[in-house]
């Protein structure tokens, strides 16, 4: 189970805007004893394109096999396009699938990668030979036809098993981990690519990933999966700015996460100072984990009164001095190790950006104040145990 429990997720929040054309609906999936997915509803609109985020054993790839049809539910319904397709095989069921390890034919060109399932359905020639110049353009591979998988780059390969999966115009993509063997530069680079596609085929598209970098910058919506469930649905802004849960928090970026006290509505105590706080409704005296990631957090340098003389404190209440114990130089920024008297024994990681380092000439051993906007520092439950 999540490290806290997860929170009911209101109805509307795990629906779509507009109609739902893929609508999965208290889905159960067991083997043998081991729970992998459990009680899952999810709507996806037509065109949309979803992320299944989360760790490995999560239950995200059961998921997509259970809408592909590769294993099958154990209770609970799938609809596509307002059809129940729960229990068909996945030969009846309207969906092209790509995955990680390309599953090319390797004795065949390119050109006949491309054509099986056109083949299959009986097309002519003509409108076969058709179909994959169309489709070798879409990729950007006009003249790889007539070349075998093995002549091609792990990035074209993967181009080429996109062109494959939707060379039938299927209403709904799968997408199963499909960048994850290719190079840092080439999976860049390659989902650009991807999102560009769907978003020209106008295509219903679902990808699992682990790769929160991946999830943030391709989908529409991202859903987040831990232990068999669903933590949180939403835009990728909202998920990394809004987290609903301390896992989703923790696992979307980087996090510092405070031993902390609530103190009452919009109130929480980190060490022996006192914090306004984004929400948060907990009794007071309770132990609580404060959260703020390392960008949102201000510095105003040395020099710099807490009491809110200076201008540019915003909330005073939520500044105080602080050491700079380390700076690590990583290219777009500085990430510094803060210690504070106030803070007790916690330590902060703040990211400060170049032109900020540079104007208040920050350096490790400087006191400097910072400030935590209230609105971005989250509280959440504290998990049992720690």
């Amino acid at each position: 189970m999540p490290t806290e429990a997860t929170r009911e997720l209101d109805a509307d929040e795990a629906q779509p805007q507009g109609e739902a054309y893929l609508r999965i609906d208290s889905l159960w999936k067991a083997f043998g004893e081991f729970i992998a997915l459990r009680d899952i509803s999810l709507s996806i609109s037509e065109g949309e394109f979803v992320c299944f985020l989360g760790p490995s054993g999560c239950g995200k790839t059961t998921l997509l096999r259970a809408i592909a049809g590769l294993d099958i539910q154990s209770r609970g319904s799938i609809e596509q396009a307002g059809k129940d397709i729960s229990n068909l095989p996945p030969a009846e069921r309207d969906f092209g699938i790509v995955f990680q390890s390309y599953a090319l034919f390797p004795n065949l060109t390119i050109e006949k990668n491309i054509s099986f399932g056109l083949e299959n359905a009986g097309l002519s020639k003509a409108a076969i030979s058709a179909r994959v110049t169309e489709l070798l353009e879409l990729v950007g591979l006009p003249d790889q036809g007539k070349k075998y998988p093995a002549q091609l780059s792990g990035g074209q390969q993967q181009r080429i098993a996109l062109a494959r999966a939707i060379a039938m115009s299927p209403g709904l993509l799968l997408l199963d981990e499909p960048l994850s063997a290719l190079d840092a530069k080439v999976r860049v680079h390659l989902r650009h690519e991807v999102k560009e596609l769907q978003r020209k085929l106008g295509i219903t598209t679902i990808m699992v990933t682990h790769d929160q970098e991946e999830a943030l910058s391709m989908a529409d919506r991202i859903v987040v999966m831990n232990h068999g469930v669903i933590e949180q649905i939403g835009t990728p802004t909202d998920i990394y700015r809004e987290p609903a849960t301390l896992f989703v928090a923790d696992f979307i970026g980087e996090m510092n996460k405070l031993m902390a006290i609530a103190g009452g509505p919009g109130m929480v105590t980190i060490g022996q100072k006192d914090f306004n706080s984004g929400g948060g409704d907990f009794p007071p005296g309770s132990e609580v984990i404060a959260a703020v990631r390392p960008e949102d957090i201000i510095p105003h340098g040395p020099g710099a009164r807490s009491d809110g003389a200076p201008d540019d404190i915003t909330e005073p209440g939520n500044a105080f001095e602080t050491t700079i114990k380390e700076m690590e130089f990583l290219g777009s920024f500085w990430r510094a190790r803060l210690v504070s008297a106030a803070l007790g024994d916690a330590e902060l990681i703040a990211d400060f950006s170049i032109n900020a380092v540079r104007r208040m000439q920050l350096s490790v051993n400087m006191d400097i104040v910072i400030e935590i906007p209230s609105n971005r520092l989250k509280v959440f439950t504290r998990p049992a145990g720690e």
